[in-house]
């Protein structure tokens, strides 16, 4: 059913990661050149594989253990996507200054805490299945 809640946080994830990334910077550098998420293939490709998986999730209401394992390989791959971030912002090379964080860069965070959130209610939704199921 797409009424539930994990839904909603499926398509919240789906949102961050599919339109904020070109909305936002996700650093600033020394010369003072904000950096997109288009200006990387790598990057670009990571945050749409993530909205993909997360549309794909949506849409697979019927088998719950499906979503949530790929649930956990989306949460996997902000995981990476994040510790890149976060390698990038402390290897710039050749800087003297710092370079400014942006905004982007807490896309990844919000994309693992609304997955999270998608999967406890998935769990929910097995459980209870399960004890109707142990009724009959």
């Amino acid at each position: 059913m797409i009424q539930r809640i994990q839904t909603f946080f499926l398509a919240i994830v789906a949102i961050l990661a599919g339109s904020l990334p070109f909305l936002f910077s996700i650093w600033t550098d020394a010369s003072g050149t904000e950096v997109y998420a288009m200006n990387g293939i790598g990057i670009i490709s990571s945050f749409m594989a993530s909205a993909g998986l997360a549309l794909i999730t949506i849409f697979m209401y019927k088998k719950r253990q499906n979503q949530f394992v790929l649930n956990r390989l989306n949460m996997i791959l902000n995981l990476f996507l994040l510790g890149f971030f976060v390698y990038r912002s402390l290897n710039l090379s050749g800087e003297t200054e710092v370079s400014e964080k942006g905004i982007g860069m807490l896309i990844p965070v919000f994309s693992i805490v609304f997955l999270v959130l998608a999967n406890r209610a998935i769990k929910k939704d097995e459980d209870l299945v399960k004890s109707v199921d142990r009724l009959r």
